[in-house]
């Protein structure tokens, strides 16, 4: 078995510095061009869900984060049309997204949210969280969705972007244990996605790459592809020319990757 398994925040089609154009589409259709087995997304517009599979050319599933604010995804994409680069994802919601090789044969999947209220008050309570930081972890809500296939089970999230790094940290090791307990016993585990908390300050990654867990090491960015069940290279960021579009810089992320096997 040999797979190739990316991710890449998008960061709703813009590019950085955002300018008024989208270029979501295109975006999708140079992550998939070289035919990855797995493509795990962050930040897609909630309109964008029904279109990846036309894009790429892969089964997508989809977790919603965050609802249009209006209540139509086709509204809200309208609206951001108007300009990208200010609307972002105010109007048109956000959502996640796992894509995957048909020949992968998926077979189920699931979601969680990654900071539900009952969550968020024994992990501020823990972690002595003031007023503010409770306030700026509520206001976005986070998930954390997985999907079995024949060779693997992959797991995507987008943790909470809130100051310091332990709430983002309680939210990964959250999105673990629903990992784990999703996959089948002895099965072939990805967990992949923007975690927002880097290797340096994070306890939850020491703890998935000790044997207990046996997670691969992660790279020093917030964007990871963590594998645990098979060999796999080192995980590597693109580079800045890579993803480039006519001068333009696609997403303030670069996509990551690992090959697994």
């Amino acid at each position: 078995m040999s797979l190739l398994v990316r991710t890449w925040n998008v960061f709703h089609g813009n590019t950085h510095p955002p300018e008024r154009q989208g270029h979501l589409e295109a975006m999708v259709q140079l992550a998939t061009a070289d035919r990855p087995d797995v493509l795990c997304l962050q930040e897609v517009p909630v309109w964008a869900l029904q279109r990846l599979e036309a894009w790429s050319g892969m089964r997508s599933f989809g977790a919603v984060a965050a609802r249009p604010l209006l209540g139509s995804a086709e509204l809200g994409r309208v609206i951001t049309e108007l300009h990208h680069g200010i609307f972002r994802s105010a109007v048109a919601g956000q959502a996640n997204a796992i894509l995957v090789r048909p020949e992968l044969e998926p077979r189920d999947s699931s979601s969680i949210v990654l900071n539900p209220p009952g969550f968020r008050r024994r992990i501020g309570r823990e972690l002595g969280l003031d007023a503010r930081l409770r306030l700026a972890w509520a206001k976005h809500r986070r998930v954390a969705h997985a999907v079995r296939t024949q060779e693997l089970t992959i797991a995507n999230l987008h943790g909470s972007n809130v100051p310091g790094w332990t709430v983002p940290d309680a939210e990964l090791l959250r999105a673990a244990a629903f990992a784990d307990d999703f996959a089948a016993p002895e099965e072939v585990l990805v967990l992949a996605g923007d975690f927002n908390v880097i290797r340096e300050r994070s306890r939850t990654l020491e703890l998935l790459t000790s044997p207990d867990w046996g997670f691969s090491k992660p790279i020093s960015w917030i964007d990871q592809v963590l594998v645990r069940g098979a060999p796999s290279g080192h995980a590597h960021r693109w580079p800045d020319e890579r993803r480039r579009l006519r001068g333009k810089l696609l997403s303030d992320h670069a996509p990551v990757e690992v090959t697994i096997g």
